[in-house]
């Protein structure tokens, strides 16, 4: 309970904070040419700094009433049971695949050497939970437009070593999920859905992240909402949910909330491996864990953005459409991206990939969109599979990979974030097209 006098400071410090945070929110003018256009970014206001401060005042560190809010908060907006918080979407992403590998699913469980079927077209740590997990990333092909696997390459790849698909909704255009489930059924796999890029999108009226075993977010600056660094992973599984939190927390056992003891009832009365019967429960390890806990700080800011995902889902839409209607009369000279069917994207970015016979080179034209200070970026590692880091890392191919290295040697992208403003869009479509023009 806060004390009245508590109460009344606290308003008159978040009314001081408001009144700092207009003052620096005063909008800059925009200098085309001069003025750097990011790819992606924080966008928040008093909202965000007021909760954090209300998070400070607490002094409570670790993860708290914040936390608890966005997980509830969170799991309602994705219509699934579960949501853990981690300390970013990397994080989720081990946690994620470290819990198939539990020993408490027994005959379920992912071992050492089992198969995991992935895009080559990947971020490091999409793949790098795999290895890490001592398990073999089976790279396959994406189409270009929807930079995402062609279902049929699934079969193509499948083994009798095969326990899991590990895909990324690619820049937050959804995979075609009714055939990715459909086999994963069909073989008894597991399906763990990386929607790091993708909130808000949705694949036949449902969010992404509601249709896997377990799916994984991150809230990094770059992405939908930020939390500064943060992640989570949502399931509808109670046993996924303790798998993924017991490796979160050290690898306990105990699942009880910070704070808390004895939530099971028996504590002190457990036998687990060769302990004592009777030794303390919250000392008690079932798995090889980490510490990848959140503080509540970060959930404090992840509470105050997800009341303005709405809007910062239409922002990156309309920005979107601005670019696709610009550029589409250039679809001679440029692959321009398209949503997979039965979706409904809320883009990261706006991927592009340059046709062979277009007249001039990827690095031509993000060359030119750099000198004129629009940031550009690749489409991640390209093919992972030719990263150095991966070059004695064990792996299986299906297939030649041609569109992978297509997107590795042509594809890029621009930004579509809600801090775009109309000026700075209008500013990216006339430099896009003067380069076009003079191009032809």
């Amino acid at each position: 309970m806060i004390r009245s006098e508590e109460v009344e400071i606290r308003s008159q410090i978040f009314a001081l904070v408001k009144q700092l945070s207009e003052l620096r929110q005063k909008e800059k003018k925009f200098y085309p040419g001069r003025t750097a256009i990011p790819y992606a970014g924080r966008v928040f206001d008093h909202d965000e700094m007021i909760s954090l401060v209300d998070c400070c005042l607490d002094f409570w560190l670790t993860a708290g009433r914040f936390a608890k809010e966005f997980e509830t908060l969170f799991a309602e907006l994705l219509g699934v049971r579960y949501v853990s918080l981690t300390n970013s979407g990397s994080s989720a992403n081990l946690l994620a695949i470290s819990g198939l590998t539990s020993p408490k699913l027994e005959n379920k469980r992912v071992r050492p050497g089992d198969e995991v079927i992935t895009a080559a077209a990947s971020f490091p740590t999409t793949v790098n939970p795999i290895v890490q997990n001592r398990l073999v990333p089976v790279f396959v092909d994406v189409e270009l437009g929807t930079y995402n696997v062609r279902p049929s390459m699934l079969e193509e790849a499948l083994s009798e070593k095969t326990k899991a698909v590990f895909l990324a909704h690619a820049l937050g255009n959804p995979f075609d999920l009714e055939s990715v489930l459909s086999f994963c059924r069909e073989n008894d796999l597991y399906l763990v859905e990386d929607s790091c890029d993708a909130l808000g999108s949705r694949y036949m009226g449902r969010p992404v992240g509601s249709f896997g075993d377990m799916s994984t977010f991150s809230f990094y600056p770059a992405h939908h909402i930020t939390m500064g660094e943060g992640g989570a992973v949502a399931t509808n599984s109670f046993e996924h949910k303790r798998n993924v939190e017991s490796f979160r927390d050290w690898g306990r056992d105990c699942w009880c909330e910070p704070g808390a003891d004895n939530t099971c009832g028996k504590r002190f009365d457990w036998q687990l491996g060769n302990l004592p019967r009777g030794y303390d429960h919250k000392y008690t390890y079932s798995h090889l864990g980490y510490n990848l806990k959140v503080v509540d700080m970060q959930p404090a800011v992840g509470v105050a953005q997800l009341r303005k995902l709405p809007s910062f889902i239409d922002a990156r839409k309309n920005n979107f459409e601005k670019l696709f209607e610009a550029l589409k009369r250039y679809q001679h000279q440029l692959i321009l991206p398209k949503a997979t069917p039965k979706s409904d994207p809320s883009w990261f970015g706006f991927p592009l990939t340059v046709k062979e016979n277009a007249g001039f080179a990827r690095n031509d034209i993000v060359t030119h969109l750099e000198r004129k200070k629009i940031a550009t970026r690749p489409l991640f590692a390209g093919n992972i599979a030719r990263q150095p880091a991966y070059s004695d890392v064990p792996h299986r191919i299906v297939g030649d990979l041609t569109n992978t290295d297509l997107v590795m040697n042509n594809t890029f992208w621009v930004g579509v974030y809600p801090g775009l403003t109309n000026e700075m869009m209008n500013y990216v479509i006339t430099t896009f097209i003067d380069f076009l023009e003079r191009n032809k």
